[in-house]
């Protein structure tokens, strides 16, 4: 058997009041391009991609305080290329 019938269908779950940059580097580590959101109550309230979250993170209103409960259903903010780093 290949290693591609042993996948394992098990998806992150995280907190939303994890921050975006924490969120970011949990995905990087675990090789995923999305994490599904839980609330306190462990109740799913969405999910995030790594796109979504990178767009964000290139916003001019962007800091290292936001929560991913602050981006979920919040339209992609517009990205200028001068405010893009190359």
């Amino acid at each position: 058997m290949t290693r591609a019938g042993h996948l394992d269908t098990t998806e992150l779950r995280v907190l939303d009041d994890m921050t975006l940059e924490v969120a970011l580097s949990v995905m990087a580590g675990a090789g995923v391009e999305y994490l599904l959101l839980c609330d306190g109550d462990d109740e799913r309230t969405g999910s995030v991609t790594r796109a979504e979250l990178a767009v964000h993170r290139r916003s001019s209103v962007y800091t290292d305080r936001v929560r991913l409960r602050d981006v979920i259903g919040a339209p992609c903010p517009i990205v200028s290329p001068s405010s893009c780093s190359l």
